[in-house]
């Protein structure tokens, strides 16, 4: 069953810039943090924060209190009366948190929802868990961040493992990755044209970053934080990362911290809290799927085939697509799976240039797919995301003049 009633009010979305690991925003809480940035630019476009009457926080990474969940944000916003969850699908949580936010306004649980998406990969917290049947009564301990990306819990396999895995799956070369990272990082310079246009269109530049306590700046962020040169010459002197491979260094992301959101509302209300009236912005479809243990960056290829199903479209119909590229793998596999260009995937920047915060690395490339397809005057638009536990979440957008 196709979405029905489900839009995004043009404009009434933005992102961060995302800044490297260990960098200009590691030491913000992700949820005060992305409170500030919410509270900011909801108060450029006049939006009244009590118009929601619902709210999704998209996080993965434990910070000092989660355990509260939406309503705190909510709460800092001044959205004070706003019921709110906490959704979690790892790398796949923004598309997840759409659903989630689209699914509470289509079945009138909600009239205007807002899709927060926060996470800091930096300073990741280190965990305890306590057994008192354990020797002297000590438990198990996790670098919640660092170790479960080397550690699955039902193979024991590293992300880095499923990559490789897919690769062989798929003939996919050494060749093949550093071509579509070459070609990816050579999108994301479009993106800076006209001192960063594009990214101007959902993106407050400069940013000032605050100091933790949020009273006074600590710097000012221009743009993107860690993406590095990337050329032909560059990746072709990386070496694998795992002996025998074809992922290195250059053809793989790399973490980072940031926020996004979006609002998600009943198409009674899109007008009102559009940037633009005339730009109807749809939520059409989603779909979810799991490959083979230790496949991750293949599930995304089930779980858009069933997107499009319930949107009622091929992919044939598609006019823009945006990934979830932890490693250019993943474009590779999707587009020989689907008999689609590769090299038009993923106009104007993708997680695998600008970086992976998790929660909100989807959040921020849907928004870059609606801005595409307003760019190209409407169109379908096509969003896919692996996610640890070898699942995958698609999406799909439509953007059309109303």
């Amino acid at each position: 069953m196709t979405m029905q009633n489900v839009e995004i009010p043009y404009g009434a979305y933005w992102s961060t810039p995302f800044t490297k690991w260990q960098g200009s925003l590691q030491y913000l809480h992700s949820m005060k943090f992305a409170a500030h940035v919410a509270k900011q630019e909801l108060a450029k476009r006049s939006i009244d924060p009590t118009v929601f009457d619902s709210g999704v926080l998209g996080m993965t990474i434990n910070q000092y209190q989660s355990f509260n969940g939406a309503p705190w944000p909510l709460f800092d916003i001044g959205a004070v009366h706003t019921p709110g969850h906490v959704v979690n699908q790892v790398c796949a949580t923004s598309a997840r948190g759409l659903f989630a936010a689209a699914s509470e306004v289509m079945c009138g649980m909600a009239s205007v929802s807002l899709l927060m998406a926060a996470d800091r990969c930096s300073n990741g917290p280190h965990i305890f868990y306590p057994n008192p049947q354990g020797i002297g009564g000590a438990g198990q301990s996790e670098d919640q961040v660092f170790y479960n990306m080397m550690n699955d819990p039902m193979g024991g396999h590293s992300m880095m493992q499923t990559g490789e895995n897919v690769a062989k799956r798929f003939d996919i070369t050494r060749e093949e990755l550093d071509a579509v990272t070459l070609r990816r990082y050579e999108q994301y310079q479009e993106a800076l044209k006209d001192e960063q246009a594009f990214q101007k269109r959902y993106m407050t530049l400069p940013l000032s970053v605050p100091t933790p306590n949020f009273k006074k700046e600590a710097c000012v962020v221009t743009g993107d934080e860690g993406v590095f040169p990337t050329t032909a010459e560059g990746l072709a002197k990386l070496k694998p990362v795992m002996e025998g491979g074809v992922i290195t260094f250059g053809n793989q992301t790399h973490p980072a911290d940031g926020n996004a959101a979006i609002i998600v509302c009943h198409s009674d209300k899109a007008q009102a809290l559009s940037a633009n009236s005339s730009i109807k912005v749809e939520v059409l479809g989603f779909g979810q799927a799991r490959d083979d243990l230790a496949y991750m960056p293949a599930a995304p290829i089930e779980a858009a085939k069933r997107a499009l199903h319930m949107a009622g479209i091929s992919i044939e119909q598609v006019d823009a697509i945006k990934t979830h590229n932890p490693f250019a793998v993943n474009d590779v596999a999707l587009a020989k799976a689907l008999n689609i260009d590769v090299m038009q995937m993923n106009n104007f920047g993708c997680s695998l240039i600008w970086g992976h915060p998790q929660g909100p690395t989807g959040l921020r490339a849907m928004i870059e797919m609606i801005e595409e397809l307003a760019l190209r005057g409407g169109g379908y638009g096509l969003f896919t995301g692996c996610a640890a536990g070898d699942t995958g979440m698609a999406t799909v957008i439509r953007v059309t003049d109303r």
